[in-house]
């Protein structure tokens, strides 16, 4: 499988290259409703790669429809948050559908009750750090810990972030799995084909 946790703002998939590379089934959240995925991934569904399950968390807030995967190894869980928990951070909910209370409940409710020793792994981290674990997210994310819906609200609201630079190109980039769409203006679409991602 190549596993979407939601539809990225800030950079394109390379979903597509990588199921013409290797054959692998593209995996996106089924409430984005996106024609090119393969699966459509639910909580309730797991999916199993070999002896390997993983198991859907639906983790909306940043984005309306954002899964978190969990793999449960005999040496601990590890959990891939995608844009919903970040090392000493987490996801924006400022566009695309996003919600700061149901990114706080969906963090605080479901991936803060995992085990503390379990690892995380987000899917940016820009000071180059990539795994943290749920205890350490838990006591010291300076968004999040012990903070109420209504703290962390007020966080996100005076964030002030600048509009991601390449999500008109991404958006519609990754909702076709990181095809770049043949009818965007050419320079879109040569900024779009060009990315690192893809």
């Amino acid at each position: 499988y190549t596993l979407e946790t939601h539809v990225h703002a800030d950079h394109v998939t390379s979903a597509c290259y990588l199921r013409s590379l290797t054959g692998s089934k593209i995996a996106y959240p089924a409430m984005d409703g996106l024609p090119c995925a393969d699966v459509g991934v639910a909580e309730d569904q797991p999916l199993s790669v070999g002896a390997l399950k993983l198991q859907p968390l639906f983790t909306p807030g940043h984005t309306d429809a954002h899964h978190t995967y969990l793999v449960d190894q005999p040496d601990g869980l590890r959990a891939f948050t995608g844009d919903a928990l970040l090392i000493d951070g987490c996801g924006r909910t400022d566009f695309q559908n996003g919600d700061a209370a149901t990114l706080y409940h969906s963090v605080t409710q479901k991936i803060f009750t995992l085990p503390g020793d379990g690892l995380i792994f987000p899917a940016h981290d820009y000071n180059h750090r990539h795994i943290t674990t749920v205890a350490q997210e838990r006591e010291r994310n300076p968004r999040l810990a012990g903070k109420t819906v209504q703290e962390f609200v007020a966080i996100m609201d005076a964030l002030d972030l600048p509009y991601p630079k390449k999500i008109d190109v991404a958006v519609p980039a990754n909702k076709l799995c990181g095809d770049c769409p043949t009818d965007l203006p050419e320079v879109l679409r040569q900024i779009g084909g060009k990315s690192e991602q893809g």
